[in-house]
């Protein structure tokens, strides 16, 4: 058995200088800066969310902007697995850490390991 649950939403922004989005993003989403650079690399921000909320995380792209979904997983392979039988499929494995993924109806998401310790709340339960 493996969990997973919607954990990110992930805007993706094709632009020079992130912290433009991430003011732009905070105030419209009426969401504070929790970290204006995430790994060190400019590359990621992420905004204030609850406990209970998805996180919300800004990353600077070389592709047109859009935004995606992350889906958490204790389990990588089973989730990927289960995906695939349901008709996603395999795009790219990035950083041997998550897999991006496209649905069916085309849209891209990306399943990842769990990004907070607490992965408790809103937990759905696969066999």
């Amino acid at each position: 058995m493996h969990h997973s649950r919607l954990s990110t939403i992930v805007i993706d922004c094709d632009i020079d200088d992130l912290d433009v989005a991430t003011a732009f993003w905070s105030q419209a989403l009426g969401k504070p800066v929790a970290n204006p650079d995430q790994d060190g690399d400019g590359r990621y921000a992420e905004l204030q969310t609850a406990a209970d909320e998805p996180l919300i995380v800004l990353q600077k792209v070389d592709h047109a902007s859009r935004v995606h979904l992350d889906i958490e997983t204790d389990d990588l392979d089973a989730e990927v697995a289960r995906l695939e039988k349901l008709g996603a499929r395999r795009v790219a494995l990035a950083h041997d850490r998550w897999w991006v993924m496209e649905a069916p109806s085309g849209q891209r998401f990306c399943v990842v390991q769990p990004q907070r310790a607490a992965f408790g709340p809103h937990l759905n339960r696969w066999d």
